[in-house]
């Protein structure tokens, strides 16, 4: 199982998760190169305030249950048994947005530029650790990492 754990008190507000977030989901080369105004530079995850001003990041939880494949007409929402991944396929999407109407943290989003891809977190399914945990100065987001087994 793999979880994104968030401790809100170590949280500045920096977004350097969020920036680097978005360089891995984008096409530029590096943080210099990256286009902050384009519609096509978007993260998966975003900071919030909560009602003391105070920073929150909002990640996808990954949920044990998650209402986002729940409600997924098309199969494009699933999650995976072993490694409890939610994971989205674009190829399969009918664009109806059931899952970000469903989302209990308000996470999922419509990317900007064509209105039609579901903007979710892929946990850099790809990488040792997500770019957001790896490029946290303050430890306030981890990764939590437990061996399933089976039941």
């Amino acid at each position: 199982m793999h979880r994104i754990l968030i401790d809100k008190d170590l949280c500045k507000g920096c977004k350097s998760c969020v920036l680097a977030c978005m360089l891995r989901h984008s096409d530029a080369d590096n943080m210099y190169t990256l286009n902050l105004e384009s519609m096509d530079s978007e993260g998966r995850g975003h900071i919030e305030l909560d009602k003391n001003n105070n920073p929150i990041p909002i990640f996808c939880r990954h949920c044990d249950e998650p209402e986002c494949v729940m409600t997924c007409m098309s199969g494009a929402m699933s999650k995976d048994k072993e490694s409890e991944i939610v994971s989205y396929d674009e190829n399969k999407c009918g664009s109806c947005y059931m899952c970000v109407m469903s989302c209990p943290y308000g996470l999922l989003k419509v990317d900007d530029r064509t209105k039609q891809k579901i903007l979710k977190c892929d946990l850099c399914k790809d990488e040792e650790y997500p770019k957001c945990v790896a490029n946290c100065p303050t430890g306030a987001i981890k990764l939590q990492k437990e061996e399933v087994y089976a039941k």
